[in-house]
């Protein structure tokens, strides 16, 4: 999320709150619309204990899925590198193939397929240039016992890119359902609906902006901390980026250097036209 845009929204809605308060102040009788007001706290208790119990799992959840996508799309990163120097292993007909694939594969992940994470129309998309390398793969019949085992290799390999593959884009659809996130706000509007009814005219006006002020500033900067938790691929403060995917196609361009390898794509990982 944008830091400004955060900023402005945490600002605007504490502003209208305590607006408010100051509001029904001016109406209402000496020590709040309440006649017990230690019945009420308990009241108030119970509202904000729940509140908090439901907050912190779906934060617990949302965390959860954002460190998930962080360490999926830093193993894939590492497990491409991998497969680059298990392809040098291969029969030499196929090897530069593999690498190139790879190498697009690389620039995929950080091009192309990461802008539609972030603009959510992955989907169930698979990398095409991971269509390529099974394809490719397919073709090798090793021969020495060293073929064999780089062929046994790269298919754990693949199947831990896939693994991967799969952990980063899991975060990229939001992980927490409509019924969670109508649930904290229909919450966080009652609280501040019931927050409205300690509204006391013999209190002094900076006491009661400050009690309204800073409940619904902290539920809403948690609020937006769940949303970038939520979607970790938008841009903005705390998004996910592609540095270890771009560390990944440094380290792959230094393998390669020197080697007769011929890219069929593109910088952003669309093939070139007449290309695979």
């Amino acid at each position: 999320m944008n830091p400004v845009v955060a900023a402005v929204v945490l600002i605007a809605t504490t502003g209208v709150s305590v607006v408010a308060m100051l509001a029904v102040r001016r109406r209402a009788p000496d020590g709040s619309y309440f006649e017990d007001g230690d019945r009420a706290a308990g009241v108030f208790g119970v509202l904000a204990t729940g509140f908090a119990v439901l907050l912190g799992f779906v934060v617990f959840l949302a965390f959860t899925s954002y460190d998930q996508a962080r360490s999926g799309a830093e193993v894939e990163a590492l497990t491409v590198t991998q497969q680059v120097e298990t392809a040098q292993l291969l029969p030499p007909t196929v090897g530069p193939e593999l690498t190139s694939e790879l190498y697009c594969y690389a620039r995929s992940v950080a091009g192309i397929q990461w802008d539609r994470m972030k603009a959510g129309t992955l989907g169930e998309e698979l990398n095409p240039w991971g269509v390529e390398l099974f394809g490719t793969f397919r073709t090798i019949q090793p021969e020495t016992a060293s073929e064999q085992s780089a062929y046994d290799l790269w298919l754990d390999q693949t199947s831990t890119r896939e693994e991967a593959r799969n952990d980063r884009i899991h975060g990229a659809v939001g992980v927490i359902p409509f019924p969670l996130w109508f649930v904290l706000f229909f919450t966080a509007g009652i609280i501040f609906v019931y927050l409205l009814f300690f509204a006391d005219r013999g209190e002094r006006a900076v006491v009661q902006g400050l009690l309204m002020g800073s409940v619904v500033a902290v539920m809403v900067a948690i609020l937006l901390l769940l949303n970038v938790l939520d979607r970790p691929f938008r841009s903005g403060l705390g998004a996910l980026r592609p540095a270890a995917m771009e560390r990944a196609i440094e380290i792959i361009e230094q393998e390669v250097e020197g080697q007769p390898v011929t890219l069929p794509c593109d910088e952003r990982g669309n093939p070139l036209e007449g290309g695979s």
